[in-house]
């Protein structure tokens, strides 16, 4: 029974850190430098950040293959930001 409860243990303390592996982009997939967090193309509800504005057309060519890549790679890709409602006077 011990080894039972130290196996499911075990299991989900790994489906827990398997999160942990996750992380924050901050290389561009086209080029590979250092992201601009002010450059980005919006895709599939997804944010990715690029590292200059030449990359945006290269991006958009098969943005697919650059996101299936960075998640491959455990990055987290933010989601596109809703856009704020507008707000109406009385």
């Amino acid at each position: 029974m011990k080894k039972f409860i130290f196996v499911i243990t075990l299991f989900l303390s790994l489906m827990v850190a398997g999160s942990a592996f996750s992380k924050e982009q901050a290389m561009c997939p086209v080029m590979g430098g250092k992201v601009n967090k002010e450059i980005y193309v919006d895709h599939g509800g997804k944010r990715v950040y690029l590292c200059c504005a030449m990359c945006i057309d290269i991006f958009k060519k098969d943005p697919v293959k650059y996101i299936q890549k960075m998640e491959k790679d455990g990055v987290n890709l933010v989601k596109t930001p809703s856009k704020a409602k507008k707000k109406t006077g009385h």
